[in-house]
């Protein structure tokens, strides 16, 4: 903050800057040429395009640069100090140009940004310098449609006092932004008004003395008539006698001889071809009889969770059946009114459950109707609430113009007391300078003792650390004792609770292995007793499956040959019934062919159900087959008693399966 209004103090007062220093350096030169100010603008703009920060200093750029050089005094100076406050004031002078861009610069070229910012920048900090006569001079010499749109822009007082100070107060202090930046831009505000209305004048009376083009008057061409050739065309030569055509050979129209080879080969190739085919076709055919493949009960391995659950669901059954049993000779009665009932009242939950539904479904409809009126109700009362607030702002919006009016007299008025104040800056700023001076010598006598002070406090340092380092490398040097003798019978000494030698820790150790060793051979005889009594337990499980399942088996087939007792008396009935069934239906269909047919009824199918009695017959041969299978192979010798049990378990496994499957469909 300090260095920035140095640097603008420096540029109101005219001394050395950092321009000027670079002015200095380029002092020297060796031809000098008037220049106009759109050239000097130009040459500004098109240094501030080339100059990259990141890559080198201002001052070296411009040393390097050779038409800088080509200049005068004075227009040397201006150059140099307009490129350095543009360098040094961008973040400023960009808020400003960014906004142009965005509001009404939007159609200008982006080219053309470092020219607004070159004007920025003599508005803002060289006007008070160079003056109003010189500034209008400049942008009089360039476009004037758009500096007008620039310059009307910025000078804008409400610009200047909302957003373009708040801006500028986030990059320098706000008490330096408004006296030194906004309030000099205020003051000169009326002057440079009066320039852009020349401006608008210019432009409008540009656009009102339009050249009236001139209408094009056609005009005959001027033809000259051609000179006589001096030397005469040549006389046509004779025409060439050209030799009599040869006919053309008979042999184009013919076809070739390869072509007709050709063919007379395919010819040939396709009947010895089917020849071959005939002579294969009339060999007799010899077709060999498909093997049925006839499989074997294929054997079931279970595991001992299938084996445990099929001996818990067989000792459940059982414990269900005895307790049936029990209830039952206790005189307990038929269950069939109690399901009646219990259908009964599940049909009246399943009514009051349909009748509670379409009443939520109601009740869903009423709240989405509600729902859209108090919408409505809402939407209303928004709309009310909305003019209120738009009557609010109007009548705000009229306040706050009143209230700008009235801060612009004001600041008018302020303008007016601060320009009287401003004669006698000249005298103010000669008595600030002097001193100052008198500030900078006292400091730089002040910061000369300081420095003194300080050196010798560092040397003070540096020979105590010297020091230290000297005794450190002496102790380093020093012989020690490398070898430590330990006696592992005594303890550590460490006053600690159970403390005790290494002798002795490693005695406790192997005892602790020992008693470990002991604990996991106990654990895996433990284990093997563990497995012995659970294989035991499936064997016995599976003694008494093959048991339920044997028992089961007998049941079902006493059932199926009652089943089949009961049978031969029954059929007949169930196929007269069907017989009966069907003349009515062709009686009936009849019937209707006969009426007008008013009505059209699809005639309902009949659907007999099979029976049961080839499954259950073709499942009993099978255990039969299965049954004299194990008998010829104990026979003959193949099978060793623990196989025969397995096959047993399984065939009993499977009849047993089976035979609970027919017992509940004969349920």
């Amino acid at each position: 903050m300090g260095s920035a209004g140095n640097s603008r103090e420096r540029q109101r007062r005219g001394q050395p800057g950092a321009a000027a220093a670079v002015q200095g350096r380029c002092g020297r030169f060796s031809m000098v040429k008037m220049v106009s100010q759109r050239e000097l603008i130009a040459l500004i703009v098109q240094h501030l395009n080339k100059f990259n920060p990141e890559n080198q200093s201002l001052e070296d750029f411009l040393n390097e640069s050779a038409v800088i050089q080509t200049l005068n005094v004075t227009e040397e100076k201006f150059v140099l100090d307009t490129l350095a406050g543009c360098t040094e004031y961008k973040s400023i002078l960009d808020v400003v140009v960014n906004a142009f861009y965005v509001q009404d610069g939007r159609y200008c070229p982006i080219s053309e940004r470092n020219l607004y910012i070159v004007i920025c920048y003599l508005a803002t900090f060289q006007l008070e310098e160079i003056g109003l006569q010189h500034f209008s001079r400049i942008v009089k010499s360039l476009d004037t449609a758009k500096m007008q749109q620039f310059l009307r822009f910025f000078f804008n007082d409400l610009h200047l006092n909302t957003w373009i100070k708040d801006e500028w107060s986030h990059i320098y202090d706000s008490v330096y932004v408004k006296e030194n930046l906004i309030d000099p831009l205020l003051r000169w505000q009326p002057k440079v008004q009066q320039l852009i209305e020349k401006l608008t004048d210019n432009l409008s009376n540009r656009s009102s003395t339009v050249k009236t083009s001139r209408v094009t008057q056609p005009k005959e061409f001027n033809l000259t008539a051609p000179k006589p050739r001096a030397i005469p065309p040549p006389s046509p030569a004779p025409l060439p006698v050209l030799p009599k055509r040869q006919p053309v050979p008979p042999s184009i129209y013919k076809p070739p001889k390869e072509r007709k080879q050709l063919e007379e080969i395919k010819t040939k190739n396709i009947q010895k071809a089917k020849n071959i085919h005939d002579s294969m076709e009339s060999k007799p055919v010899f077709k060999a009889q498909k093997i049925q493949s006839k499989i074997d009960n294929i054997p079931i391995k279970l595991n001992t969770a299938a084996i445990l659950r099929e001996g818990a669901l067989y000792q459940r059954k059982l414990e269900e059946e005895l307790k049936r049993v029990e209830n039952l000779q206790q005189g307990a009665g038929d269950s069939s009114e109690f399901l009646e009932w219990q259908k009964q009242m599940r049909g009246k939950d399943l009514e009051d459950q349909l009748a509670e539904i379409e009443c939520r479904k109601l009740q869903g409809k009423l709240s989405y109707e509600e729902a859209v009126l108090a919408h409505q109700n809402v939407t209303q009362e928004n709309k009310k609430k909305a003019d209120l607030l738009r009557e609010e702002k109007a009548e705000l919006m009229h306040l706050c113009a009143e209230k700008r009016l009235q801060e612009q007299k004001e600041m008018k008025e302020l303008v007016e007391q601060v320009m009287e104040g401003h004669k006698n800056v000249k005298q103010v700023k000669e008595k600030i300078q002097e001193y100052k001076q008198q500030i900078v010598q006292q400091v730089c006598e002040e910061s000369g003792e300081l420095l003194r002070q300080a050196l010798e406090e560092q040397e003070e340092k540096n020979r105590k650390r010297y020091e230290l380092i000297q005794q450190i490398r002496a102790l380093e040097s020093a012989p020690s004792i490398r070898h430590k003798f330990v006696d592992l019978t005594e303890t550590g000494g460490h006053g600690l609770f159970g403390e005790m030698s290494v002798v002795e820790l490693r005695e406790r150790l192997a005892l602790l292995k020992e008693a470990q060793k002991a604990a996991e051979e106990e654990k895996r005889d433990q284990i093997i007793h563990e497995k012995q009594a659970k294989e035991q337990l499936i064997l016995d499980k599976l003694d008494q499956i093959s048991q339920f399942r044997a028992e089961l088996g007998r049941a079902a087939a006493f059932k199926q040959e009652e089943k089949k007792k009961s049978q031969p008396g029954e059929r007949p009935m169930k196929d007269e019934r069907i017989l009966n069934l069907q003349k009515k239906i062709v009686e009936k269909t009849m019937e209707r062919k006969k009426q007008a047919g008013l009505l059209k009824i699809s005639p309902q199918k009949t659907r007999i159900v099979p029976s049961k009695d080839s499954f259950q017959w073709n499942h009993w041969k099978e255990l039969e087959e299965s049954r004299e299978r194990q008998f010829r192979m104990l026979q003959h010798g193949f099978m060793d008693r623990e196989a025969v049990q397995k096959k047993e378990l399984i065939a009993a496994a499977r009849t047993g399966a089976k035979a609970c499957i027919l017992r509940s469909d004969l349920k």
